[in-house]
Order: C-alpha cells, then structure tokens, then sequence
C-alpha cells in the first residue's frame, strides 16, 4: 500500500506543454496537413493527463512537438524555394529581354 502511494505523488501536478497554439499557427500559416497532425496530438496531452497517465500525455506532448516543428520547417522550405524559383527565374527574363535589346 505504500509503494502505490508513492508512485501517485511522483506524478507532476502540470501537464507537458500541450503545442496547440503553436500547431494551429502552424496549420494556418505555414503546412496543413503537419500542423493538424500537431493539433491532434496537442489535444492528446491534456486528454491524456486528466486520464491519470502522464507517460502518454508526455509522449503526446513530444509528439506534438514533432510534427509542429516538421510543419513548420516544411512550410519555411517551400516558401524559401518559391522566392528562389521567382527570382531566379524572373531574373532570368529580366537578362534575356537586355540581351536580346
């Protein structure tokens, strides 16, 4: 009976942080379908620790931490190729219209 009690007070009294702010920036901004991969774990961690089981709301909570830093790298690498193509390819016609002047 004591050793249950002391597994119980091991328990933190906060759960992880749960990313939902940051995923639903993310699925706004910048990747869709990684962003509402975060949402759905970000919703697990809070689910998981009122559940009493803090171990799944921690994996949650990495979990969701994953896929919002996957969306939002994603998102920066697509916008970062759009602004290449545009200028490399805009610069492109910009030096064949004085070339061919």
């Amino acid at each position: 009976m004591d050793q249950s009690y002391q597994s119980q007070s091991s328990v933190p009294q906060s759960p992880p942080k749960n990313w939902l702010v940051e995923s639903i920036l993310v699925t706004i901004f910048c990747c869709q379908p990684f962003g509402i991969v975060g949402i759905i774990f970000a919703l697990m961690v809070n689910r998981n620790f009122a559940a009493g089981d803090y171990n799944g709301a921690l994996q949650a909570s990495n979990d969701a931490a994953k896929w919002t830093k996957i969306g939002f790298w994603t998102g920066a690498a697509v916008v970062i190729s759009v602004f290449v193509f545009v200028f490399f390819f805009g610069g492109l016609a910009i030096w064949h219209n004085m070339v061919n002047d």
